[in-house]
């Protein structure tokens, strides 16, 4: 069989030296990772899950692998900054863990948070179901990528039974570099039984120089843990970056995770959540603004595989200028996953001609006695509503702002961290047109 040519993306990519951890295992891994990677290239719009986001312009580019002098790059600490929120906080620059710019040392009793470069030095052997795996679907790429490549990242464990009340932050930044960079963190999240935590994850650039970024995340909550997971996506308009995060929830288990997405040229994030515990429940509520010529997929997988099990979904898209954005919500009931409860709907809107978003719901049950709905809508503003506000004296353009905040808005309500939801609002304001 005919292997595919090469583009200079996966060129520069496939023949760059790879990080060498001297633990066999693992070198083993990157080997065999950056092999299949490549073998079959990026994939292109006749893979299913690629259908909406077309990878020619990125193909066309070549990136360097990792970035050498990431530890010495400078970073505005106050571009950091997050009103309101203090406490420990993680932050990688170009890929790579910065203790200047880190705060490790208020960590509470009962949760360790470090880096994975540190972990690996340290005790390698317990992330190492975690980091061996092999991927093998044709829209692997980029995880094929990040498993031969990432050598830093985020490994946070709370023990059983802790409850911790101020968030943590984890913080990535890309940095201005003398060429096109690319990274890639793997982060490991584990909660013990009866955990619980906040955790407030951020993407910034400093500065337009382009970047590559990508990132593979594990979460895994055993039985009666809580995680409420918030992130802030605000990379740079020149970065594209491809994101994974994978949730696995035991018994009981809660996850409560918001989503803002506003930056990046091109910007991934497949997000899985398998329920495999009884009564388990995964909610998920994001927004997604697309401006500008910017791209944003959001893929979201929900596997019910336990009896009992909820989970919830309310996502908003607003497409303006000639942004696009696309949407997959899946919910799969497993056999065997009677009384499972769920629900996901994504409305959209559309504020200028040239914008698109598609949406894709879809729903797949194999077992018995489960209420499940969902739903998704594309429009634009109400005029109703438009004429509404003016006839009661407000102005067009402040009565669309009204109306399109308090639609982007919706999903963060069930927010519980008044700081960040009132950070969220000043976000969208800023983001929306006046």
């Amino acid at each position: 069989m005919n292997q595919p040519a090469r583009t200079p993306f996966v060129a520069a990519l496939a023949d760059a030296p790879l990080p060498a951890s001297g633990i066999a295992w693992l070198d083993q891994a990157r080997r065999e990772n950056l092999e299949s990677f490549a073998d079959a290239g990026l994939p292109d719009t006749r893979v299913e899950a690629w259908k909406y986001t077309a990878l020619r312009a990125l193909a066309q580019r070549s990136f360097a692998a990792g970035d050498a002098q990431a530890a010495s790059r400078p970073v505005d600490p106050a571009a950091m900054a997050l009103p309101g929120i203090d406490g420990p906080v993680l932050v990688f620059v170009n890929g790579a863990f910065r203790a200047d710019l880190s705060a490790l040392d208020a960590l509470p009793a009962g949760v360790s948070m470090q880096p994975l470069s540190r972990a690996l030095a340290e005790d390698a052997e317990p992330l190492r179901f975690a980091l061996s795996r092999h991927f093998r679907e044709p829209g692997d790429a980029f995880a094929r990528l990040n498993s031969a490549f990432a050598h830093d990242g985020a490994v946070l464990r709370v023990a059983a039974g802790t409850r911790v009340a101020a968030p943590l932050r984890l913080l990535f930044v890309g940095a201005a570099a003398d060429r096109d960079v690319s990274w890639h963190v793997r982060n490991l999240v584990e909660l013990g039984e009866g955990a619980e935590l906040t955790l407030i994850e951020q993407y910034l650039d400093a500065g337009e120089q382009a970047h590559l970024g990508t990132q593979l995340a594990g979460f895994t909550l055993r039985a009666d843990a809580t995680l409420h997971h918030a992130v802030l996506q605000q990379a740079g308009t020149g970065s594209s970056l491809v994101r994974r995060s994978h949730y696995r929830l035991d018994a009981r288990a809660q996850a409560h995770l918001h989503v803002l997405e506003l930056g990046g040229a091109l910007a991934r994030h497949d997000l899985w959540a398998e329920l495999v515990g009884d009564a388990a429940a995964f909610h998920t509520h994001g927004a997604f603004l697309p401006d500008g010529r910017q791209h944003m997929d959001t893929q979201l997988a929900i596997h019910h595989r336990a009896r009992d099990t909820v989970s919830s979904s309310t996502w908003r898209g607003v497409a303006s200028g000639r942004g696009r954005g696309v949407f997959r919500g899946a919910i799969l009931v497993a056999a065997g996953a009677d009384g499972a409860d769920a629900s996901l709907g994504n409305k959209n809107l559309l504020l200028s001609a040239q914008a698109e978003i598609d949406t894709k719901p879809e729903l797949e049950i194999y077992a018995d006695e489960v209420k499940a709905a969902h739903g998704a809508t594309v429009g634009q503003l109400d005029e109703r509503a438009l004429f509404y506000l003016r006839s009661r004296g407000i102005p067009g353009a402040q009565a669309r702002t009204l109306l399109t905040t308090a639609f982007a808005r919706a999903p963060f309500e069930s927010l519980p961290h008044e700081p960040l939801r009132q950070h969220i609002d000043q976000l969208l304001l800023s983001r929306l047109p006046a």
